[in-house]
C-alpha cells in the first residue's frame, strides 16, 4: 500500500511541519529523500536536532520542490491566443517519480494547474480540458482521460490529486464528463470507460449494503425514510500531509472538539473542492466549527445523478440492458431523494442538507448550478433556481457565497467552474439572458485582469474585479481552469462572444 510522508517520516514529518520550516506545508510533503527512509529515520533518532540545526539536517536528506512563482513575459497576445500559448508551459509528460517521494507515477503527458499545484488534480482537470479541446488539442485530452482510468483500476477511486497523501480522498466525481469528450467512439474504447464510470460509482457508494437502516458508512448515507445520498468524506482522521502545522494548530485552538472529527471534516472539505467555504461551517463564520461531514451536498449528488445517467445511456447503447435499468432506477430514486430533502421551499432553492437538523439549509451558493448543469431539477423549478442564482451576480460574474468568512470559497471571490456549471446550466433550460450576463461579466474580467497584468488567475475578487484573496495559501498563477473555462466560453482562439455550450 502506498504510504503518505507522514506516515513514512513520522515524528521527523511531524516535528518539521510544526516547526514551520517552510512557509508552505506543501512543500516538505513533496519533497523526495536523497536517500533510503531507514537511514535517514536512523540518524533523525540519533540526532533530534534543534530548529537551526533541523532546517540543515532536512536540505541534506531531502530534494525539496521548486515553484514558478516568475510571471510570464507579457506576449501582447489577445487573451484566446494566450491561453492556447500557455499550454505547453503547464504541460508535463508521464511522471515517473523518485523512490520515497510523494508523487504518483502517470503514464502519459496532463497539464497541470500551475503554481503550488505541480501535479495533477482530479476535479480542475476537466475544467482544463475543456479548454484543451477548444484549442485542438484532443490528443492532450485523449491522454488525460486515460490517465484517469488508470487511476480508477490502479486506486479504485481518482483521487483529489495525484501525490500519496491525497490517496485517502477524491473529488467532486466528473469523470463521466471528461469521457464525454473523448472522440474515441470504438466498441472497445467505449466499453473500457464504461467501466470506468462503473468503477468511480462503486467508490461513491461503498458500504450502501450495510446500511438496512438509517445510518452512514464512508461517503453513503441512508436516510429515515431508505433515500441513499452522498456526502463527502475522508479515509483518514489525521492532519493533512499539505498543511498539517495548520490542522494542528486549528485543533490546539478548538479543545473542544474531538481532533480526529475536526480533522477529518476539513479533508472532507478538501475533497469537496471547496476548501474552505461557509457551507461547511457550523456557525457559517469559524474553521473550528467545520462539519462537512454531516452535511449531504448538492453539487455531489447531483453530479453522481450525472454519473447514474451516463453509465444508463452508455450501457443501453452497449447493449447491456439490466445494467441500464439498474443504473435508471438508481437515477430515478436519486433525483427524487434529492427533490425531497435538498429543496428549500421556502427559499426557492436546493441547498445542502444537515443531518443533525433532519432539514436542508438556508444558504445560498453557487453549488446550485449543478441542480441544472446535470439536468437534476425538474423544469417547473429552472425559474426559481435562476432567480437564486441571480442573487450572487456581481460585476464580474458569480459571487461563490453571499457570505464573508475569509475562507476562500465565499464571498468574494469567483470561481471558474462555477461560473461554468451556472452557465451550461442555465442554457441547458433555455434561461440564455442569465447565461449570457453571467458569461460576459466573467470573461470581462478575466480579460481585464491580463491586460492590466499579463495573468491568469486561480480564483477572482468578482465584485471588485482583482485577484481573489483568502484561505491557506496565496493565489496562484497559471491557471488551468480558468484558462480552459475562459477559452471555451470564448469560444477558441479565433472569436470573441461567448459560445453556447450545452450537455444535454
Amino acid at each position: 500500500m502506498t504510504r503518505s510522508p507522514s506516515e513514512i517520516w513520522g515524528p521527523l514529518f511531524a516535528a518539521v511541519q510544526e516547526r514551520g520550516l517552510f512557509p508552505d506545508s506543501k512543500a516538505f510533503a513533496d519533497a523526495v529523500p536523497r536517500r533510503s527512509a531507514d537511514a535517514i529515520l536512523a540518524d533523525w533518532a540519533r540526532i533530534r536536532p534543534d530548529d537551526a540545526a533541523l532546517k540543515a539536517f532536512v536540505l541534506a536528506n531531502f530534494v525539496l520542490p521548486e515553484t514558478d512563482t516568475s510571471e510570464p513575459p507579457p506576449d501582447g497576445l489577445p487573451l484566446a491566443e494566450h491561453i492556447v500559448a500557455l499550454w505547453p508551459s503547464l504541460t508535463r509528460e508521464a511522471d515517473r517519480p523518485d523512490e520515497g517521494g510523494s508523487l504518483l507515477p502517470l503514464p502519459r503527458r496532463h497539464v497541470v494547474p500551475g503554481g503550488r499545484f505541480r501535479e495533477l488534480y482530479y476535479w480542475d482537470s476537466y475544467f482544463t480540458m475543456l479548454g484543451l479541446a477548444r484549442s485542438g488539442r484532443q490528443d492532450l485530452v485523449e491522454d488525460m482521460i486515460a490517465i484517469f482510468g488508470d487511476l480508477l483500476t490502479r486506486y479504485g477511486h481518482i483521487p483529489n490529486g495525484t501525490r500519496s497523501y491525497y490517496l485517502s480522498r477524491s473529488h467532486p466525481p466528473v469523470f463521466y464528463l471528461m469521457a464525454a469528450l473523448s472522440q474515441d467512439r470504438s466498441e472497445a474504447g467505449r466499453r473500457q470507460r464504461l467501466g470506468w464510470m462503473r468503477i468511480e460509482h462503486e467508490f461513491w457508494m461503498t458500504g450502501e449494503e450495510t446500511l438496512d437502516g438509517p445510518g452512514a458508512h464512508r461517503r453513503v448515507v441512508r436516510l429515515a425514510d431508505g433515500a441513499l445520498l452522498n456526502r463527502y468524506w475522508d479515509d483518514r482522521a489525521a492532519p493533512r500531509d499539505e498543511s498539517w502545522r495548520e490542522d494542528v494548530e486549528l485543533a490546539r485552538a478548538a479543545p473542544d472538539r474531538d481532533a480526529g472529527e475536526l480533522w477529518r471534516d476539513l479533508r472532507a472539505a478538501a475533497e469537496s473542492g471547496w476548501d474552505f467555504s461557509a457551507r461547511w461551517l457550523g456557525d457559517g463564520a469559524t474553521l473550528a466549527t467545520i462539519r462537512t461531514t454531516r452535511l449531504l451536498p448538492v453539487d455531489l449528488n447531483a453530479l453522481i445523478y450525472g454519473l447514474e445517467r451516463a453509465i444508463t445511456a452508455e450501457a443501453e447503447a452497449l447493449g447491456d440492458a439490466p445494467a441500464a435499468r439498474a443504473y435508471a432506477r438508481r437515477a430515478a430514486d436519486r433525483a427524487a431523494a434529492f427533490d425531497r430533502h435538498l429543496w428549500n421551499d421556502q427559499a426557492g432553492f436546493y441547498a445542502d442538507y444537515d443531518l443533525d437538523r433532519s432539514a436542508c439549509n438556508d444558504m445560498l451558493t453557487a453549488a446550485l448550478g449543478f441542480a441544472l448543469f446535470t439536468g437534476m431539477a425538474p423544469a417547473a423549478r429552472a425559474a426559481s433556481i435562476a432567480d437564486a442564482l441571480g442573487q450572487l451576480l456581481r460585476a464580474g460574474g458569480l459571487v461563490t457565497t453571499g457570505v464573508r468568512t475569509g475562507q476562500q470559497w465565499d464571498a468574494p471571490n469567483g470561481w471558474a467552474p462555477l461560473q461554468w456549471v451556472a452557465i451550461t446550466g442555465l442554457r441547458n433550460y433555455g434561461l440564455d439572458a442569465l447565461a449570457d450576463t453571467v458569461a460576459e461579466r466573467w470573461v470581462r474580467l478575466i480579460d481585464a485582469y491580463y491586460r492590466q497584468t499579463g495573468q491568469l488567475l486561480e480564483k477572482y475578487d468578482v465584485e471588485r474585479g482583482t485577484a481573489g484573496g483568502g484561505g491557506e495559501y496565496g493565489t496562484e498563477i497559471g491557471f488551468g481552469w480558468t484558462n480552459g473555462v475562459t477559452l471555451e466560453l470564448l469560444g477558441g482562439a479565433d472569436a470573441g462572444r461567448p459560445v453556447r455550450h450545452s450537455l444535454a
